[in-house]
C-alpha cells in the first residue's frame, strides 16, 4: 500500500508563523507535525509516500529530503491550484497508480501510533472502498461530520455543520484509506463549502453511487495544528504521552 500526505495549505490561521514556513513544519515535541504523519504511515507498514506540496514547498523538501533518514521513500507532487483537499488528493493520482492507498493530513497529530495500522486492517477486512478514521471533536462546526449507519457504514457526510445540523458527534479525523475509485468521484464533484473541492463531497459521491464507505474510530487523541490553540494542545498531549 502507498501513502499520500497533503501538505499544500497556506495555513492562514497560523500567521505570522506561516509567513516564514508551512504549518506542516510547526513543532509537536521534537518533530515537525508532518514527521508524525510519516511515523503513522511507517507504523502501518507504508514506506512509499507521496507528499503533495504547494505553499513554501522548498522548506518541506529541505526538512524531509528523500525520506531515507525517516525510513521511507518520499515522492513530491506540486498542487498548482490550491483548490481544496480533494484537489490535493487528486494531484497524487499518478503516483498512486491504481493501488489502494492511505491518506494522513500533513498538519494532523495523532498520539497513538496504532491508529492508522488498525484503520488499514479495518478497510481490508471489511472490503471497503473508502474508510474514514473517526474521532469525537468538542466542536463539530470545524470538521466534516459522519452520519453513522449499521455495521460501521456511513449513511451521509456533512462538512462543518452547525450544531443543530450535525447528524452525530463523529468527526472526520484526517486519516483515510481509499481504493483508487476515489479519483473518479473527485472528478465528478463541483466546488463545495468554502468554494473548494471538498474530499467529503467526493466520499459522499462514492456512497451515493453504491460503493462501500465505512468509518472506524481511531485510538488516542487527534489534533490538527491549524490554530495556535490547537498547536499548544498538541504539544500538551505529546508531553503527556511522552
Amino acid at each position: 500500500m502507498k501513502g499520500l500526505i497533503p501538505a499544500a495549505g497556506r495555513g492562514t490561521r497560523m500567521r505570522p508563523f506561516t509567513k516564514a514556513y508551512p504549518k506542516e513544519l510547526l513543532p509537536v515535541g521534537e518533530k515537525a507535525v508532518i514527521e508524525h504523519a510519516i511515523h503513522d504511515m511507517r507504523e502501518a507498514g507504508i514506506t512509499d509516500i507521496c507528499v503533495v506540496v504547494g505553499h513554501k514547498q522548498h522548506a518541506i523538501l529541505d526538512y524531509l529530503g528523500s525520506g531515507k533518514d525517516l525510513g521511507v521513500q518520499i515522492t513530491y507532487v506540486v498542487q498548482d491550484d490550491r483548490n481544496g483537499l480533494a484537489g490535493a488528493v487528486k494531484a497524487g493520482e499518478n503516483h498512486i497508480d491504481g493501488e489502494r492507498f492511505a491518506v494522513v493530513l500533513g498538519d494532523n497529530y495523532v498520539d497513538d501510533k496504532r491508529a492508522l495500522k488498525e484503520l488499514v486492517a479495518f478497510h481490508r477486512e471489511r472490503d471497503m472502498d473508502a474508510t474514514i478514521g473517526a474521532f469525537r471533536p468538542e466542536d463539530v462546526t470545524s470538521y466534516g461530520i459522519i452520519d453513522p449507519g449499521e455495521g460501521n457504514l456511513v449513511k451521509g457526510l456533512v462538512e462543518k455543520p452547525s450544531p443543530e445540523e450535525a447528524p452525530s458527534n463523529l468527526g472526520i479525523s484526517g486519516m483515510y484509506v481509499f481504493n483508487p475509485v476515489i479519483f473518479e468521484a473527485i472528478e465528478q464533484i463541483g466546488k463545495g463549502k468554502g468554494d473548494e473541492y471538498q474530499l467529503t463531497d467526493a466520499i459522499d459521491r462514492l456512497r451515493e453511487d453504491g460503493y462501500r464507505v465505512g468509518y472506524e474510530e481511531i485510538r488516542g487523541s487527534r489534533i490538527d495544528v491549524g490554530t495556535p490553540e490547537r498547536l499548544r494542545e498538541a504539544n500538551r498531549e505529546f508531553a503527556l504521552r511522552d
